[in-house]
């Protein structure tokens, strides 16, 4: 598998580190970078530019070549070339023969490099957070740090091949407070050997799929494995980032498609990843809307979509038993109890979204008269998971609040039929004055998630929307806003383009509402898409080209799940 570097960043499990081709910005050439993806509010935490030069110092072409062990950097009409792989969580290693390598690093205020040693120079880079120690294995070793004051004004480092061997090697490691020098070094082979098997036992357990989406399911195999980090600072647990090209965090929806996917294979880190913003939650109740190592942003939340997403995995593994609930009852009780408390600003029975933030579908036309909205989508996703929690209170013998929990959630879907039922359709509406939101949103049908909990007539008219072609249904899948409508964008984020959570969302709900047809037909519509077009956050609904950051996780558990699920037969 080969994959393009300014798509798709490599890296491998549960390391920060990634290397990727930045297009050019602000103090910063294009080129191949090392990077960090550490701390989440730096664009593409870049640190070293790499560059392959010759004995005289000139900067030599060369074009790389990406696969899950390591890269190759091929020089240009020569024989000459340079491999990087990740060896450990925190170590990059470099080899090159024929060739020199040279990083580049610009440093800003305080950051500073010197010489530890005649073979290692350290790198402590504040606005990372981090410092790298850069250590000569073979060959050369030559710096270049002019020092400015209090720090320094730029360091190069060039290591040149042996004149005996022509080759060069060296390591760059990553530590955030002491360095120890290691008593040895695996040999480079060994580095890449390893990450290598390690991605093929990824592979192998990863869901299956139709032969016709094996190049994407490995696409979206290493996406997944690549994009875990370390249990670190905010982070409880392993984490499985949305991405490691920017949108380097895990948020508080995202993270249960990433959890779907891995309970049938890896159920313990299924777990993990289920219950991190747990681990994190607020006295309230409230769980962050994003979480990295370095802090959690509380200023919006995502939709509470755990239930639903425990339910499914429950019937998918016998990991979860009584521990696990035992665990996770009394946080998803308070979660969901934060959304009758604190968000039901009218005190009507209908919690409320405050922004479209919340609802995870930031700009929907569901939002086009003003916040607060009482949206169909949040009372569906509240009626699921007060009910999975009677469940839970019985198999734990609370049986006073199994009761409380299915009152709750009988009463809650008669308010959201009486409230959002209008004119055969669901309406999203401003909390207070009830006024209906313009537009036509593909938000407005999440509620067929409760399947034949809905009265036969909803059903209906809910199907009969979803299966409407050039409405929503297009070759690639469902858009979010109808593609007739006077607020369809092709590129309008949430007014337009197919997501993964929202086919996920829905593919399950119209299969709950018993058409399995729609479901596998949806299904093979946007696995296809996929496997054109890589797994990208999201896709324009009528050419299927991804949009936007394009190694997004949430999409590449979707389509495995997906195409395990539906596609098979």
């Amino acid at each position: 598998m080969i994959f393009d570097l300014s798509i798709v960043p490599f890296s491998r499990r549960e390391t920060f580190l990634a290397v990727s081709l930045l297009p050019e910005g602000k103090n910063r050439q294009e080129g191949l970078y090392l990077r960090t993806v550490r701390g989440g509010d730096d664009k593409f935490g870049e640190a070293f530019r790499i560059e392959l030069v010759d004995r005289q110092g000139q900067v030599l072409p060369y074009t790389p070549e990406a696969a899950p062990e390591a890269i190759r950097l091929h020089v240009n009409a020569s024989s000459a070339y340079a491999d990087i792989c990740i060896s450990d969580s925190y170590t990059f290693r470099f080899r090159a023969k024929g060739c020199g390598i040279r990083l580049t690093f610009v440093p800003a205020a305080y950051d500073y490099a010197y010489e530890v040693n005649p073979d290692s120079w350290e790198m402590n880079i504040f606005t990372h957070e981090c410092r790298f120690m850069l250590t000569r294995l073979h060959g050369g070793m030559k710096m270049e740090v002019p020092w400015d004051k209090i720090k320094s004004s730029r360091v190069v480092a060039e290591f040149s091949p042996d004149p005996q061997t022509d080759m060069a090697e060296f390591a760059v490691e990553e530590f955030r407070t002491v360095w120890e020098p290691r008593e040895a070094w695996v040999s480079f082979d060994d580095a890449v050997s390893s990450a290598k098997a390690d991605f093929e036992q990824w592979l192998e357990s990863s869901l299956s799929v139709p032969q016709r989406w094996q190049e994407g399911r490995e696409l979206a195999a290493y996406i997944t494995w690549s994009c875990l980090v370390p249990a670190e600072g905010c982070l409880t647990r392993p984490a499985m980032y949305m991405s490691k090209n920017w949108m380097t965090n895990i948020w508080s929806w995202d993270h249960c498609f990433n959890a779907m996917a891995l309970v049938r294979h890896d159920p313990k880190l299924a777990w993990d990843q289920f219950m991190i913003f747990f681990d994190r939650q607020d006295e309230s109740g409230l769980i962050p809307d994003f979480i990295n190592d370095k802090y959690e942003l509380w200023n919006c939340n995502k939709p509470p979509i755990h239930g639903w997403t425990l339910a499914w995995m429950m019937q998918r593994t016998d990991y979860i038993r009584e521990a696990q609930l035992r665990e996770v009852y009394g946080p998803l009780s308070k979660w969901t109890k934060w959304w009758f408390r604190y968000r039901d600003g009218d005190g009507d029975g209908i919690p409320q979204y405050n922004h479209g933030n919340d609802s995870g579908w930031d700009n929907s036309t569901a939002f086009n008269n003003g916040i607060p909205v009482e949206s169909p989508d949040l009372a569906a996703f509240l009626i699921i998971q007060t009910e999975l929690l009677a469940e839970i209170a019985g198999l734990l013998g609370f049986a006073e609040d199994s009761a409380a929990w299915r009152r709750l959630s009988e009463d809650t879907l008669t308010n959201m039929i009486s409230h959002f039922w209008r004119d055969e359709k669901f309406i999203s509406c401003r909390s207070g004055t009830h006024e209906p939101s313009e537009g036509d949103s593909l938000l407005l049908f999440v509620p067929i998630l409760l399947g034949e909990r809905l009265p036969e007539q909803i059903r209906a008219s809910l199907l009969a929307g979803l299966r409407e072609e050039n409405r929503f249904l297009t070759d690639n899948g469902w858009a979010t806003e109808s593609i007739r409508s006077p607020y369809y964008q092709p590129d309008g984020y949430w007014r337009g383009p197919i997501w993964a959570p929202s086919t996920m969302l829905l593919v399950e709900g119209v299969a709950a509402a018993g058409d399995l047809e729609l479901a596998q037909d949806v299904s093979s519509r946007f696995c296809s898409m996929l496997s054109r077009s890589g797994m990208a956050e999201n896709f324009d609904a009528l050419t299927g080209e991804g949009l936007r950051d394009r190694a997004f996780t949430w999409t590449s558990s979707v389509f495995l799940i997906l195409g395990h699920e539906y596609t098979q037969g």
